[in-house]
């Protein structure tokens, strides 16, 4: 049987043995080391859920029991289900943690060159390519996937989706810029080397009015995600509510607005962060 096989035998179940545990310690193995994943790319750009993968996740929750993870301190105190411990990590993953109160949970996938700011926090089923830089205080939720070369910046809370099974999570892909204190949510899609500058918040119901292009995007059922397109530059913006009483007290609504897709002066203005990263 695959592991894929094994998994859904043991979802099913309610109540699990010494070979179940067994068979969920080498699914969360195979996510830490990137071989299985939440969602992938296909050949033309789009994205699917690996419902299995995130089924398994959900295992991990059922199946574990609560323990005491901090043995050597009276007062600096951490309880959690023994199936999600903290991930392993050694000098040969080539993984740049900053001492400071980063966590990553095991069944995250971290690959090398990594850069992690303390503090942040990385969820179970999550994967992070090559040469990201995820800053202090920033989230990467449950089964989030991030492309390579992506800065994360501080405070930013890139949401997951765990459930349900069958949906995207948050997606960003390669050499994309998430602001300070975004907040991305709900299964958006970000596509390769956006901007999302500091404060926008996207969820699938937040609809995206692009003022280049002359169009709005927005989620349609849980096929089809919010999706901010290749190379856009998103700001916070507000648009006028037309109600009399809104009209009576000069109120409007929060927007995010695509003010122009990226050229050559917004990547100069990201290289002093690769120059960061490299040294």
């Amino acid at each position: 049987m695959t592991l894929k096989e094994k998994l859904e035998h043991i979802v099913a179940k309610n109540e699990f043995d010494g070979e179940d545990r067994k068979i969920f310690d080498e699914f969360r193995k195979a996510l830490r080391e990137g071989k299985i994943r939440a969602a992938e790319r296909d050949e033309n750009g789009k994205w699917h859920t690996n419902t299995w993968v995130k089924q398994g996740i959900l295992l991990g929750f059922r199946m574990g029991r609560i323990i005491e993870i901090s043995k050597e301190t009276e007062t600096f105190r951490f309880f959690d289900k023994d199936t999600y411990p903290l991930r392993p990590v050694n000098l040969e993953d080539k993984i740049r943690i900053v001492p400071g109160g980063t966590t990553i949970r095991d069944g995250a996938y971290v690959a090398s060159n990594v850069v992690l700011m303390p503090p942040c926090y990385v969820n179970v089923g999550a994967y992070v390519d090559e040469g990201t830089m995820i800053d202090s205080h920033a989230l990467v939720g449950s089964c989030a996937q991030i492309g390579k070369r992506v800065h994360i910046s501080a405070g930013a809370q890139i949401g997951g989706v765990l459930e349900p099974v069958n949906a995207n999570p948050v997606i960003i892909e390669d050499e994309c810029l998430i602001g300070g204190n975004t907040g991305i949510y709900e299964g958006v899609l970000v596509r390769r080397k956006a901007v999302i500058a500091s404060g926008v918040i996207l969820t699938r119901s937040t609809p995206v009015f692009d003022l280049v292009k002359e169009k709005v995007y927005k989620a349609e059922g849980i096929e089809k995600p919010l999706e901010i397109p290749e190379g856009a530059v998103v700001v916070q913006g507000t648009r006028s509510i037309r109600t009399d009483f809104a009209q009576k007290h000069g109120l409007s609504i929060y927007t995010p607005l695509i003010v122009k897709y990226r050229d050559e002066k917004t990547d100069t203005a990201t290289q002093l962060e690769e120059f960061l990263r490299r040294f």
